[in-house]
């Protein structure tokens, strides 16, 4: 039996938030790179690979086919993704049932980034990433982002580099480690572990990764397509103070009434075959709404000299025009709040997760009365630039969607525009309180995760 006496650790570390905020606050020049001479880098990461996709016919996919029992379309491997139906059936919103393809990939993604210290000052290891759905292909990334395909090699490509940091346990100091959904409108029940490890080894770099500060990720956040959502999400994780005094909702209350909307609507959602998904028609090159709204799906064929397979084929979302998705802010008391929406989307495991106010895309909507437009769309769409924060154009997964970008925004709003008595499915909540929940699972979207990110690195300041 051992004598020895159990050693206890503190729950929590308050270095790390002011470690985080002094990065936070390094812009300009980092140890290894200055934000100035950024943009030549990443040009010359991307002239230094051979980069194409062009789109391609079903028929043309490699390894792909649809099921001719089912419809859906599968790798032969059985791994990678599939994509299939999804039909939805609820009792609230104007929107009561509908049917659609879903992305189905039960795996769960690393999604990590490392985080060391020079002269003092905490920077994270980025990578210029290749992924074939952006509209400029190359954008920063985590320093791993792969899937379970991926780092078990299915593809039967190169080794994930930087990977063991993030699976051998005790290699590094875990700063933040979560499992996150991934859209819920196009994904079924997709979460990807979302991590920052601190090493204090000796790190070979390699041609396409950089060292930068956290405040020059955040001068980079300003900028159209160039941070990429894996890298926002993990970002949004970092454990960022908050000195807030108070907030309209106490944290327990804001549980409360969270839980209470997650209970309260009755939802079905069910996999169905893709064949059997309704108003939706598939042709050679892509399966598409009938009323050619939301997104359709389509193929393509993919050359990249730095990824792990040089060449391959695969399905992508395509969506129909660009999203808006934009938190509206008060000040109440002198303490920012934001007003966030408990958001209904198909594929979450939870069925609802908060969102940011408005998060859409304003097309499907264009010819839709004032009750089936989503609520604060129209505010967001005339809003006076005098009072836009923030407005700047991101790529969502350019992994699994071809072209999908979306404005992101911070809208200061006033008492006619944005009352005090929020409406129903909406609740004002303070950045710390978003920074509390989204260190739990199934809490908070993944775009009201990008919107975070830009907080904690002081994109924007409220």
């Amino acid at each position: 039996m051992s004598t020895l006496s159990p050693v206890l650790h503190r729950r929590h570390d308050e270095t790390v938030a002011a470690r985080l905020a002094r990065s936070a606050g390094a812009t300009g020049e980092g140890a290894a790179l200055r934000t100035a001479d950024f943009d030549d880098w990443l040009a010359g990461r991307g002239r230094a690979h051979h980069f194409q996709v062009r789109r391609i016919a079903f028929a043309d996919l490699d390894g792909w086919s649809f099921d001719p029992g089912t419809g859906n379309l599968g790798h032969h491997s059985g791994r990678f993704f599939t994509v299939e139906g999804l039909s939805v059936e609820t009792d609230t919103g104007p929107f009561r049932h509908w049917q659609q393809p879903i992305i189905k990939q039960p795996e769960v993604g690393i999604l990590g980034i490392l985080a060391k210290e020079f002269d003092g000052v905490l920077h994270f290891l980025m990578q210029a990433k290749m992924e074939p759905g952006n509209r400029n292909l190359l954008q920063l990334s985590p320093t791993v982002q792969a899937t379970r395909s991926n780092y078990t090699k299915v593809h039967r490509g190169a080794d994930v580099k930087y990977l063991d940091h993030f699976t051998v346990p005790g290699r590094g100091r875990v700063l933040a480690d979560v499992l996150q959904s991934e859209h819920g409108a196009w994904f079924f029940r997709k979460a990807n572990r979302n991590m920052i490890v601190e090493t204090d080894e000796d790190v070979p770099v390699d041609d396409d990764f950089c060292w930068l500060t956290l405040g020059q990720i955040g001068e980079l956040l300003r900028r159209d397509n160039v941070v990429n959502m894996d890298a926002r999400t993990v970002l949004a994780c970092a454990p960022v103070a908050s000195d807030e005094p108070g907030a309209l909702l106490p944290d327990t209350a804001l549980l409360s009434w969270f839980t209470a909307r997650r209970s309260a609507p009755d939802v079905r959602a069910e996999r169905i075959p893709l064949g059997e998904v309704r108003d939706w028609v598939r042709g050679a090159w892509s399966l598409d709404h009938a009323e050619g709204r939301y997104f359709r799906v389509v193929a393509v064929s993919v050359e990249a000299g730095n990824r792990e397979v040089r060449g391959w084929t695969q399905p992508l979302f395509e969506p129909r025009g660009t999203g808006h998705t934009a938190f509206v802010t008060r000040s109440f008391g002198g303490v920012p709040h934001l007003l966030a929406h408990a958001k209904l989307e198909g594929g979450f495991l939870d069925r609802i997760e908060l969102a940011p106010t408005v998060q859409c895309t304003a097309a499907n909507h264009a010819d839709r009365t004032d009750g089936d437009r989503p609520p604060f769309l129209d505010l967001v769409l005339s809003a006076d630039p005098a009072r836009v924060r923030y407005d700047v154009l991101h790529s969502e997964e350019g992994g699994r969607f071809l072209n999908a970008e979306s404005r992101y925004l911070f809208l200061d709003a006033d008492e006619d525009e944005a009352p005090l008595d929020a409406p129903p499915g909406y609740a004002w909540v303070t950045p710390g309180q978003l920074r509390r929940l989204v260190r739990h699972s199934h809490y908070v979207n993944v775009q009201a995760r990008t919107l975070l990110s830009l907080l904690n690195t002081g994109a924007v300041r409220l």
